[in-house]
């Protein structure tokens, strides 16, 4: 799994680790995991029934950012991922930790190109899934810009299973709902505990204060699948 980073300006209470994967891309569905370690005193939002709603960020959520990955001679996966159902990436035996280096490579990318020629001229979609089986998808024309409601033919699966200190939160997504492969991408949560405390987790982070939609958060990628 790719392990999240807490953003130093807001540190947890007592969870101690979260971490995230895409565990399986085919025709019908992609499904993805959320691991929170730690999780005694995290408020998890009751059911509450599969709803579009807005807002979910406010309290315990997890999100996923995507972006069409245009590959050129110069770029770089920072987290390639191998996924059942999708190629492997060339960097993919390469793959680590991010270092302290990596936002501030992105950063530079995104200062010297801007969002939507960095990644092709192709936008970004964010999705928002909370426990509570509550759910939210966007689409932006750049950073923070042109939100609209992502149309979806179907509500995502929120599966949230909790034994003692620990949570997991299994997420099946349409495909037909998702941007087409190749991604750059980044699964990210926000976590409340108890006392109001607010951890912001994502892959890595580039600025003083938390944001998942800054390009630095897109740190994954995931290849096209094999040819048959």
């Amino acid at each position: 799994m790719l392990q999240l980073f807490a953003h130093p300006a807001h540190p947890p209470a007592r969870v101690r680790a979260v971490a995230a994967r895409v565990l399986s891309f085919d025709a019908n569905w992609c499904v993805l995991r959320w691991k929170v370690d730690g999780a005694a005193d995290l408020m998890v939002p009751p059911f509450a029934g599969r709803a579009r709603t807005d807002g979910l960020w406010q309290t315990t959520c997890f999100e996923l950012f995507v972006a069409q990955h245009v590959q050129t001679p110069q770029s770089t996966s920072v987290h390639p991922e191998l996924v059942e159902g999708c190629a492997p990436t060339p960097a993919q035996s390469a793959a680590t930790v991010p270092d302290p280096t990596v936002a501030r490579v992105l950063r530079q990318a995104q200062d010297e190109r801007g969002w939507g020629e960095a990644r092709g001229g192709t936008g970004y979609t964010e999705f928002n899934f909370s426990p509570s089986e509550r759910w939210a998808a966007y689409d932006f024309t750049s950073y923070r810009a042109g939100m609209t409601e992502r149309p979806m033919p179907r509500s995502p699966v929120i599966t949230p299973r909790r034994g003692g200190d620990v949570l997991f939160c299994d997420v099946a997504i349409p495909t037909a709902a998702l941007p087409p492969l190749p991604w750059r991408y980044g699964m990210t949560a926000v976590l409340e505990e108890t006392g109001e405390v607010k951890s912001f987790w994502a892959l890595a982070h580039a600025g003083d204060r938390p944001d998942f939609h800054d390009p630095a958060c897109l740190a994954a990628t995931l290849a096209a699948p094999n040819a048959v």
